[in-house]
């Protein structure tokens, strides 16, 4: 069982990072976004696409849908529409968290992964998963920032929560 008020700080210290992340990238062009790097999924519109579905099919999977295909890192599209596609996971997840209690996350979902193959897990773990997930990619996103010479957002949790004593 996962204790729903504390996921629900980790989740919005979630959307405050992946706001901080896609604010970050805005002010770049195509050809930055673009640019090839050997780490995560290539690319920073590639690692910002791969956050959010990695977001959005985990939401899908904790509400129950099995087959949740993993959508397409290649799409050319504009940072504002990440942040519109960001916002929409975001709602439909709040939603769907609005339906649940601490008790349900220990209920078993079954899901198929991205290569085909089934499996099963608690709905905590699979929250908990949707958090972790973008956390990992977030990393290899203000790596790359750093390395196209941008101002990297910090990130780090208690930049989200500390207060002056």
């Amino acid at each position: 069982m996962i204790d729903l008020k504390t996921l629900r700080r980790m989740l919005e210290y979630n959307d405050w990072a992946d706001r901080r992340l896609v604010e970050s990238a805005r002010a770049l062009d195509g050809a930055q976004l673009d640019q090839r790097f050997d780490i995560g999924p290539g690319s920073l519109r590639r690692t910002l696409l791969h956050i959010h579905a990695g977001e959005d099919v985990w939401v899908k999977r904790c509400s129950g849908k099995v087959e949740t295909p993993w959508p397409s890192e290649d799409r050319k599209i504009e940072v504002p529409t990440i942040a519109d596609e960001f916002r929409r996971t975001w709602a439909e997840r709040d939603a769907f968290l609005k339906t649940i209690t601490s008790e349900s996350t220990g209920r078993v979902q079954t899901y198929r992964d991205s290569k085909g193959s089934l499996f099963k897990a608690t709905l905590g773990d699979m929250l908990l998963q949707l958090c972790y997930h973008a956390t990992h990619h977030r990393a290899q996103a203000v790596n790359i920032l750093r390395r196209l010479g941008t101002q990297a957002p910090e990130l780090d949790y208690m930049m989200r929560v500390r207060e002056p004593a």
